[in-house]
């Protein structure tokens, strides 16, 4: 817990702060919109119906209201695959080697860092997050919070709520919900609000609402066309890692156990759709590529069961608004930390600088949004909320901000210079998926990738007009010499523009692990092992 004393001396900071970037002009004007940020853990846009997914695998009426009423980003990226991090991101407006979160495995969020809610609540804005926050550290610049610890539990989570353990009944979509509604209810209406609604859901192990088991009718999902890629031609970084359905999936994630934390009469329900279920499954035995796909149609069923009801509870968030006559002035924004694998390279999680892991679902809808039901394909980032929220409201963004405000977007304009490009890194490794860490620039059609570390040194480029997939490099094709150079030179100018030019978190150590996590895995018998030099991976 902070000391009274810390708290006041950032408040006094934060304040004086605001005053400097002209946060007294927003003090004086009533008009300003209340912000309700929307965020899941998880939640790909393959798996939302307003984003067009070929194997239509859920209808999500409420997230497709808001895309309806306001306007639908096709490209919002993340600039590190990964929770943490990603929220951390968003809170600073910095990359993770300036605000210091770089992974979840021995990072904690340094609350003394000037966030975009502590220059809100300076502003007269009252603040509250309430769900998920995954950042170590306590929450800072909200006038009410309530979180769950770590990565929360689906049933019946405890909670914190401003420094106090709490105990709740029921499903954690369901908890997080109502105490954002009781928030709102009871907050101070003279003031606009932000409050960040942040939910657990979809993330792993994709525990789905009792009222949703079944709900698919054992469906037999559509494959994606890489369930089986085989990374042919590919970097080691690729093809060696631990996040398949053919070598990760575990019993909870199969539901051969079942969700921690259940009351009996909860369990008792839940054993009565899965039990027969897996006994059939047991009888069966299936292997090879028929396991993957039991495993695959079992993850759909429960990951979507787990959107459908962060889907049902974003509607009851919209009705509110309705109700009480906020919705006019109220800028709803609905995220996540990224996006994730259903299936795509045979993979679950995220991390990579692919697609499917690498674009976070973005649909805003409020007042000055143009064009209702709009799509834009401009690069935008998570890196960009902090400045977009404190432009919304009035606040000039401190400079130390690495983003950039989309509201010029969001009113129909295009600025002339507009970002083409969008550097990406990502540090995790070698737990819990041995996904290397890699770093890359993003363009409309190329991903240049660099993967390094003790054991990889190694390039790709990826040409998404011509693979949409992803499947293969083409790094080394003559034909794409000049592309290569431009592309090379094009990484090194957004390095130095984002100030990553040093040493990274791991190099600083000599590609060793970082404190707490166990060696770097030796290479597996069906792999080739890592050259020294860095090389060209087709």
């Amino acid at each position: 817990m902070r000391s009274l004393a810390r708290i006041v001396v950032e408040r006094l900071l934060v304040l004086a702060l605001v005053a400097g970037w002209g946060g007294q002009a927003a003090l004086a004007d009533e008009a300003r919109p209340n912000i309700l940020f929307l965020f899941a853990d998880d939640l790909t846009c393959q798996a939302i119906s307003c984003y067009g997914d070929e194997r239509k695998l859920l209808e999500t009426p409420n997230i497709d209201r808001v895309a309806r009423e306001g306007m639908r980003f096709d490209r919002c990226l993340v600039t590190n695959s990964i929770c943490g991090p990603s929220r951390a991101t968003i809170l600073t407006g910095k990359y993770s080697h300036r605000n210091g979160f770089y992974n979840n495995t021995n990072s904690a969020f340094d609350s003394r860092q000037v966030t975009f809610p502590k220059l809100l609540q300076a502003a007269g804005y009252s603040t509250a997050l309430i769900g998920k926050w995954h950042l170590v550290s306590d929450p800072t610049g909200f006038d009410h919070w309530q979180i769950l610890p770590g990565q929360g539990l689906y049933y019946n989570p405890p909670m914190i709520r401003n420094g106090e353990r709490v105990k709740t009944s029921g499903y954690v979509t369901d908890i997080i919900t109502d105490l954002s509604l009781d928030w709102l209810k009871s907050r101070d209406r003279s003031k606009p609000f932000l409050l960040m609604c942040q939910h657990k859901a979809p993330h792993r192990e994709w525990a789905p609402a009792l009222r949703h088991l079944g709900w698919d009718e054992d469906r037999k999902y559509p494959e994606p066309a890489t369930l089986f890629d085989a990374f042919e031609g590919r970097s080691r970084a690729v093809s060696d890692h631990d996040m398949g359905l053919d070598r990760t999936f575990t019993d909870l994630d199969a539901k051969l156990t079942p969700a921690p934390n259940m009351t009996p009469e909860q369990l008792a329900e839940w054993n009565a759709y899965y039990q027969p279920r897996n006994a059939a499954y047991e009888a069966a035995k299936p292997t090879g590529r028929d396991l993957v796909r039991w495993r695959y149609n079992r993850y759909l069923h429960d990951y979507l069961a787990c959107v459908k009801a962060v889907d049902e509870n974003i509607g009851r968030m919209l009705d509110f608004l309705d109700r009480e006559g906020l919705a006019e002035n109220t800028l709803v924004v609905l995220s996540s930390d990224q996006g994730f694998f259903l299936g795509e390279h045979g993979w679950f999680d995220k991390r990579w600088i692919f697609e499917e892991s690498l674009r976070s679902p973005l649909v805003v809808r409020g007042p000055g949004v143009k064009s209702p039901g709009s799509a834009n394909g401009r690069i935008v980032s998570l890196i960009d909320f902090a400045q977009t929220f404190l432009d919304v409201a009035g606040v000039a963004a401190p400079a130390e901000m690495q983003g950039r405000s989309f509201k010029p977007l969001l009113v129909g304009e295009t600025p002339a210079d507009w970002r083409k490009s969008l550097y990406y890194h990502y540090y995790e490794f070698p737990v819990p998926h041995r996904v290397r860490p890699h770093y890359g620039v993003i363009t409309d059609r190329y991903k240049l990738v660099h993967y390094y570390g003790s054991d990889v040194d190694e390039w790709e480029l990826l040409d998404r007009e011509r693979d949409p997939g992803e499947t293969r490099s083409v790094y080394s094709d003559p034909a794409l010499a000049a592309t290569v150079t431009g592309l090379r030179a094009e990484l090194e100018r957004l390095r130095v523009e984002v100030g990553d030019t040093g040493p990274t978190p791991r190099e600083a150590f000599g590609n060793q692990p970082f404190e707490g996590e166990p060696a770097p895995p030796k290479a597996r018998p069906d792999q080739p092992a890592g050259k020294k030099k860095a090389k060209a991976v087709n």
